[in-house]
């Protein structure tokens, strides 16, 4: 009885105005379904062109991964060495120098230069009447004049010539020898060493060559067997 009495009033309702009532309420939710879609839609647009830009104008950075430094060698340092050191030997001996130390010739004796050194142009000599050479210096001095030895060096030969008479002759090292002819006496031997200004003789008149001349000292130099000008030896 109830069961039929409800169903009967629920199709008078749909036949009456509650089909119209149905019928908006479907099309208002269509509408709102449609509304929403469409602004939705619309942000996701704006969202997709505002995405799309940022990723057109910014560019991709590049990351850049420097190489890892490689270890280099310390450079060894030498110390600068001290002028000491500089100009020490390499066998760690010491050399001093001091003008003591070096070559010093001075003048077997004192006096006057009677016939000088001419070893290119010939010179007449009054002795053998002649013109020849004259290898050294004629110093003028009184017989038995004390005759020095001119630089220090080994005594090589005590001898008599036939035209210079007595003559000692003194290698000096380097090449250089020194003689002393015409002399009275010698007073050292071959193989003694002098010392400069060391007395090895003195002035004679024993030289052939050289006896129209004054007493006097013959003194030459000799450069690797060749005559040198003894005044080029000798302080001024």
């Amino acid at each position: 009885m109830n069961s039929e009495s409800s169903g009967g009033k629920l199709e008078r309702f749909f036949n009456g105005k509650g089909f119209y009532i149905v019928l908006f309420l479907c099309a208002a939710t269509i509408g709102v379904s449609a509304w929403l879609m469409a602004a939705g839609g619309g942000r996701m647009e704006e969202a997709t062109e505002v995405l799309g830009e940022s990723l057109e104008t910014k560019p991709a950075e590049t990351v850049i991964i420097p190489p890892r430094p490689t270890a280099l060698p310390m450079p060894t340092l030498i110390p600068t060495p001290t002028p000491a050191e500089a100009e020490a030997p390499a066998d760690g001996s010491v050399e001093v120098f001091s003008e003591a130390a070096a070559p010093v010739y001075m003048w077997p004796l004192a006096g006057e230069i009677a016939r000088g050194f001419s070893n290119e142009t010939l010179h007449y000599d009054e002795t053998l009447q002649d013109w020849r050479v004259h290898g050294g210096i004629d110093i003028l001095a009184p017989i038995g004049t004390p005759v020095c030895a001119a630089h220090a060096g080994t005594v090589e030969r005590v001898y008599e010539d036939d035209l210079l008479g007595t003559v000692v002759v003194i290698d000096h090292g380097d090449g250089v020898k020194t003689s002393y002819a015409n002399l009275e006496s010698a007073a050292v031997e071959p193989g003694f060493w002098v010392s400069v200004g060391a007395a090895i003789g003195t002035v004679g008149h024993t030289a052939l060559a050289e006896t129209a001349q004054e007493p006097h000292l013959h003194f030459a130099v000799t450069v690797n067997g060749e005559p040198a000008d003894p005044t080029a030896y000798l302080p001024a």
